[in-house]
């Protein structure tokens, strides 16, 4: 059986708890592959004696899915919490920045305050809002609380991206969720980027014909707060 098919445990966070550490939280990020839209940050604290089942990365799970497990998951943490930065953020502070404070902004919103945090990858875009962080590749496939993290944040940015299209009908960001797809690029070359659009992203040379709208560059250093 592959890591792919096997559900997240709490190893890793009984691993955590078993040195000391109280308050383990997992931390996920969805949208920064997008082309329009905030970036979102999930974090999870769970409690040690129960779970939810169905609980998967929410890339795994269909949408029908993860809109089923949202409450759920709600209910079941200890505390949770999604922090976004807004497309304009990503534009002018660039997406690393915008990442860590996207995590900043859903850690300070927590009830409780983590002594360390679970997240996926090799780069650490938590620090120091917690004080440790744990790198684990494939994290939301093996932790239960990132896992539920990318859930809660997947849910919260597919909500605001379908509210959005009510407003841009023309990018059907009810279905692509801003992400690069054929009828997407379509509508670029159609009609140009639309308020919510990251400027600073490569389409708007590649896919925008529309030469008095200008590809905005990251502003460089900026302060976070």
């Amino acid at each position: 059986m592959t890591s792919r098919k096997r559900a997240p445990t709490r190893e890793i966070e009984k691993a955590l708890w078993s040195q000391g550490y109280e308050t383990v939280v997992g931390i996920d990020e969805v949208g920064r592959g997008a082309w329009a839209g905030p970036l979102m940050v999930g974090a999870a604290v769970l409690p040690r004696d129960t779970r939810v089942n169905g609980v998967r990365d929410s890339k795994l799970l269909s949408e029908t899915k993860r809109e089923f497990l949202f409450d759920r998951i709600g209910s079941w943490c200890t505390s949770w919490a999604v922090g976004g930065a807004s497309q304009e953020e990503c534009d002018h502070l660039g997406m690393s920045a915008a990442q860590k404070l996207a995590a900043a902004r859903a850690i300070a919103a927590l009830d409780v305050v983590p002594d360390v945090a679970v997240t996926d990858g090799k780069w650490d875009f938590v620090s120091p809002s917690v004080p440790r962080v744990e790198l684990v590749v494939k994290a939301d496939l093996r932790c239960l609380s990132v896992a539920a993290a990318s859930i809660l944040a997947k849910v919260v940015r597919d909500r605001e991206m379908r509210a959005s299209a009510e407003h841009y009908p023309h990018w059907s960001f009810d279905t692509n969720k801003g992400y690069p797809c054929p009828v997407h690029k379509m509508s670029l070359v159609g009609y140009g980027p639309s308020a919510i659009h990251r400027r600073s992203w490569v389409f708007m040379e590649n896919y925008n014909p529309w030469t008095a709208i200008r590809r905005t560059p990251p502003a460089g250093q900026a302060q976070l707060f």
